[in-house]
């Protein structure tokens, strides 16, 4: 794209988020969807491109489907097989599908799709973009899941997605939170820990709160705080943990000239002392004319040669100038 052409496609995608219609909500019944895939070049000026920094493209779809409410994905899980992707919408949509795969094993669609849309308290299904913007999803080791939630900031435990939730005691901060910038990232670990990372919230310059959760043997948490290292415009969207034990995350960046950015970074485990500040590594950063979008949700695994691999997500905003893409890489060794 001509650099004259960015500023006028930014302002048109502001406009048409602060215009656009919020669509209905998904049933509270859970039902089938047809979504429609169309493959996604990794670079649109070098087709034969597969590869940048650390990642090793391993194919990607543009995504509609029959569903007002298919959209907006925030988060994302992938079954330890590879073979189910379960995601969750900042309306309080989830969405399960199973994943197709090509002969070589690399990613050509989604198919077998159910969404629904997560319940309150009160067993009833969430409403309004307040109550029901759910930013980020981690699974349980005995298979229920954590939802946070942002601008009403606070953390549900679902038994199913389709049942009704239980409160989580959060961060004793969680109520300090930039009413759109509270925990975006969130992942869960064999032992019940879960790590936790705000979008904006920050105890010191240069950095965003994150925070590690130990469960105790009530079910209540008890969350200390680190801090995650930024750069200008970057924020972290997403978390996951590699086979290798390590933690990958996704940070996103925008702005009306050079449009959306995404940096795929790397920290050690060991990185999550008391008090201490993570030292994430940049593994790589996508940005046009590579395939990018509102790259949000991100999930990590083994693949069927042992390989290592990375699933990513995009929100569309249900903006019409904007994609749901779903990029799966794999992780090449230092």
């Amino acid at each position: 794209m001509h650099s004259f052409a960015r500023p006028l496609l930014a302002f048109c995608l502001l406009i048409a988020a602060c215009a656009g219609v919020t669509p209905p909500p998904a049933s509270a019944q859970e039902q089938p969807i047809e979504i429609r895939s169309a493959s996604l070049p990794f670079k649109i000026d070098e087709p034969g491109s597969t590869q940048i920094g650390r990642l090793i493209w391993r194919g990607g779809v543009s995504m509609t489907a029959n569903s007002a409410s298919f959209g907006g994905w925030s988060d994302l899980h992938v079954s330890a097989d590879g073979r189910t992707l379960t995601s969750i919408s900042d309306l309080g949509a989830w969405l399960t599908a199973a994943i197709d795969y090509d002969a070589k094993g690399d990613l050509v669609g989604l198919s077998a799709a159910r969404i629904g849309q997560l319940r309150g308290l009160d067993g009833k299904p969430i409403a309004g973009k307040i109550d029901a913007d759910a930013e980020a999803m981690a699974r349980l080791p005995d298979g229920s899941w954590l939802v946070a939630f942002e601008r009403h900031h606070r953390i549900w435990r679902y038994p199913t997605l389709q049942g009704a939730p239980a409160p989580v005691e959060g961060p004793a901060d969680i109520g300090r939170l930039p009413p759109n910038g509270g925990i975006e990232a969130m992942t869960a670990l064999a032992d019940n820990r879960v790590i936790a990372i705000s979008e904006e919230y920050r105890r010191r310059p240069d950095t965003v709160t994150g925070w590690v959760g130990s469960r105790k043997p009530d079910g209540r948490y008890q969350w200390r705080a680190f801090d995650y290292p930024t750069i200008p415009d970057f924020h972290p969207t997403a978390i996951a943990r590699l086979p290798d034990g390590s933690f990958v995350t996704l940070e996103r960046a925008f702005d009306f000239v050079r449009g959306v950015r995404c940096r795929v970074m790397r920290f050690a485990a060991a990185d999550l002392e008391e008090g201490g500040i993570v030292r994430p590594q940049e593994l790589a950063r996508l940005a046009s004319p590579y395939a990018v979008d509102n790259l949000e949700g991100l999930a990590a695994g083994k693949g069927r040669n042992g390989e290592t691999l990375l699933w990513l997500i995009s929100d569309d905003n249900f903006n019409p100038l904007q994609r749901n893409i779903l990029m799966m890489f794999e992780l090449a060794e230092p």
